[in-house]
């Protein structure tokens, strides 16, 4: 399964949503899809969703998905990597009125460097990455906030 999760700031992502119902409509993406749409005003006609997911059901799909689709958000990324999920992710940009800057292109560029993630960035090629991503082996993700704690406290002690 397909979890599309766009995140919960008040910007809409209708050109992945729509994207991904034309190509489920035309039969070249046949894996069940479900989305968190989050503001979009766009309507799918050919997966479920709901606008926002509570904490449990969003871990409940999490949990079901084996490949997920986001914004280039930190958290939606960090979250789907931590749980192993085969992620890709398409940054949200400014002249599509998807947020305010550019600044998720350089997120998803970091991520996709270091080998955890398929970045995209032409949503004509989702299908292709989609493909990529069953037989692509990326990186385990490996938090440091612990060595980071560990450095404050070692730092205010001294």
């Amino acid at each position: 399964m397909i979890f599309i999760t766009v995140g919960s700031q008040k910007f809409q992502f209708n050109r992945l949503l729509s994207e991904i119902d034309k190509l489920i409509g035309e039969k070249k993406l046949t894996e069940e899809v479900f989305a968190q749409t989050g503001y979009s005003d766009y309507i799918p006609k050919n997966y479920k969703y709901k606008d926002f997911l509570d904490r449990d059901e969003f871990k409940e799909i999490m949990e079901k998905c084996d490949k997920v689709i986001t914004h280039g958000g930190t958290g939606a990324i960090i979250s789907a990597v931590k749980q192993g999920k085969k992620v890709i992710a398409i940054p949200r940009l400014k002249k599509y009125g998807e947020h305010v800057d550019n600044h998720q292109i350089e997120i998803v560029n970091q991520f996709s460097n270091m080998n955890l993630i398929c970045k995209l960035d032409n949503l004509v090629n989702i299908v292709d990455a989609i493909r990529y991503i069953e037989n692509r082996e990326f990186k385990t993700y490996c938090s440091n906030t612990q060595k980071i704690i560990s450095s404050i406290e070692k730092f205010i002690n001294n």
